[in-house]
């Protein structure tokens, strides 16, 4: 029986989505929870998994086509099953679909025959892999030359090579006069951010905190224990504490209530190659710094390999942003939507400091 796939929601807030790549192709057989499309959302990259059994007898989008959340993007039959063109317009037009029986007459218009440059799931090694994404190549438009129709390191570069110029990719080499397209992410990052700056009114506040003492315990913590703490991890609970003792800072205007979270999760601001994201730490009142240190580890893993979930973008109440790393030392950062605040972290630098009539060097974060 013929099955439309169609495009799932895979978080609470996504609308819609972009078709990064295609992991089958015309005559693949899927099983039940294979991969079959890359998904970029709203917030991150993620895998569409197949909710059926199945060969793939159309496919009905294309790489870099952006469509809302339930429109058909695949459809799937029997082996030797036949899928009217009807079937497959039908489809497309937004008229109700039932399924099309495994005798069915044959299709009006033949299937258009595809390339077998991949059946069931890229196979490409993991060196191949991680070269294509660094090259920006679509590993599913590749032949691969290796055993078995594996896709190597040559047959990515020789890919890149033919590839058609495009406009330079974030970190790239760019020049005056260049015009430079945005990237899904980018284009994503700018929306929230005029998003922000129109509905959310902002007030800002700076203080330096003397963090001498954190200083010296950090360096002995990392020194004596098994989990290596970042300053970030202590800001986090610190946040956290103050988070609930000023449960109204964790408030959403609701018409005319204030909802307070059920929960303190705190985002952060992680740069990626294509921009920029800042997923959750869930729960944060509930763990200590080691706990909160290991979770800002796994997350920033998973942002830097393009791995995140819906589930770790959502649930934030405020975002910690730390620019300290690359020497500024104050910044005013730009509010989330759907969070009420967010923290700018900078350098600590080393600061005279008036003491009971003598002068001190202290270190001091903004």
């Amino acid at each position: 029986m013929a099955k439309e796939i169609r495009l799932p929601q895979l978080g609470q807030t996504m609308e819609e989505g972009t078709i990064v790549s295609c992991m089958v192709s015309i005559g693949s057989e899927v099983k039940k929870g294979d991969v079959i499309f890359e998904i970029e959302t709203d917030k991150a990259t993620l895998e569409m998994e197949s909710p059926a059994d199945g060969f793939v007898k159309h496919i009905l989008v294309e790489n870099g086509q952006t469509l809302p959340v339930g429109e058909p993007v695949l459809i799937l039959g029997d082996k030797d099953e036949d899928v009217p063109q009807s079937f497959v317009d039908s489809l497309k037009a937004g008229a109700p679909t039932v399924e099309v029986p495994a005798a069915a007459t044959p299709a009006a218009e033949p299937v258009k025959p595809q390339p077998a440059e991949t059946i069931g799931k890229v196979k490409a090694s993991p060196r191949a892999k991680k070269l294509a994404k660094e090259l920006g190549v679509d590993l599913s438009g590749i032949t691969g030359t290796g055993p078995a129709g594996r896709i190597t390191e040559q047959d990515v570069k020789k890919a890149a090579a033919s590839k058609p110029s495009e406009p330079a990719a974030p970190g790239a080499e760019v020049k005056l006069g260049q015009t430079i397209a945005l990237n899904r992410l980018q284009k994503i990052t700018a929306q929230k951010m005029l998003q922000s700056k129109r509905e959310i009114p902002c007030f800002y506040l700076t203080v330096k905190a003397d963090v001498t003492d954190l200083v010296e315990f950090r360096t002995k913590s990392n020194q004596t224990g098994d989990v290596k703490i970042a300053y970030n991890d202590f800001i986090v609970r610190a946040v956290a504490i103050g988070m609930e003792k000023f449960p109204i800072m964790t408030g959403q205007l609701d018409g005319e209530t204030i909802r307070l979270a059920d929960s303190i999760g705190v985002g952060l601001a992680i740069s990626v190659p294509d921009g920029l994201v800042a997923p959750i730490i869930k729960d944060v009142q509930k763990k200590n710094v080691a706990q909160i240190a290991n979770d800002s580890k796994a997350l920033i893993e998973k942002a830097r390999n393009n791995k995140l979930s819906p589930d770790d973008l959502e649930g934030g109440c405020i975002t910690v942003s730390n620019l300290g790393a690359f020497g500024i030392e104050s910044f005013i950062p730009v509010v989330v939507p759907g969070q009420c605040s967010i923290l700018g972290i900078g350098q600590i630098t080393d600061t005279c400091v008036p003491e009971n009539g003598d002068i001190k060097v202290r270190k001091l974060m903004n």
